[in-house]
């Protein structure tokens, strides 16, 4: 067993649903209200050392309950490790803590997956859209049910084609 997700796990024994190691990689399924503890957990413990965020991203799976999956992936400069943390966040509920506090990169990242997929984070100093514009209200453009041509894009392409 994987030393790092037991770690975590006897730290945090209500955080933890599951951890798997695939590939050589690490994986450990956090429950969604326990992130930001396990997150500040990862990075403060000084055998775990997690202090470079690599990225935070999302995945939709829409015909599955909880719908939205969260990614988070950590390495560890000192100790040449690297760990996935996942949480799921349901849709009629798309809400989880902000890590910003913990890794001010992640910031832009989160961002971004509010401004893709919808999921809010609490506690972010400042979220808002980062790729979208600020008034476009049309839905969330990496969700599975957003229309892969776009909306609205049609009207907009017989407007340029009559002028």
């Amino acid at each position: 067993m994987n030393q790092i997700a037991l770690n975590i796990k006897e730290a945090l024994p209500d955080a933890v649903e599951s951890y798997f190691e695939a590939f050589g990689e690490l994986t450990v399924v956090i429950a969604r209200n326990k992130i930001f503890e396990v997150c500040r957990y990862v990075h403060d413990e000084p055998e775990l050392d997690f202090d470079f965020i690599t990225d935070i991203c999302s995945v939709d799976y829409p015909n599955e309950s909880p719908r939205f999956e969260m990614i988070y992936q950590f390495y560890s400069i000192k100790l040449n490790h690297r760990i996935r943390l996942k949480a799921r966040v349901p849709e009629e509920d798309c809400v989880i803590d902000s890590v910003v506090a913990i890794w001010q990169g992640a910031n832009f990242m989160e961002r971004e997956v509010y401004d893709m997929m919808g999921i809010r984070f609490n506690n972010h100093p400042d979220l808002r859209r980062i790729l979208m514009s600020d008034d476009y209200e049309e839905g969330y453009p990496l969700r599975k049910d957003f229309p892969v041509e776009g909306r609205g894009w049609r009207d907009q392409f017989e407007t340029l084609e009559t002028e």
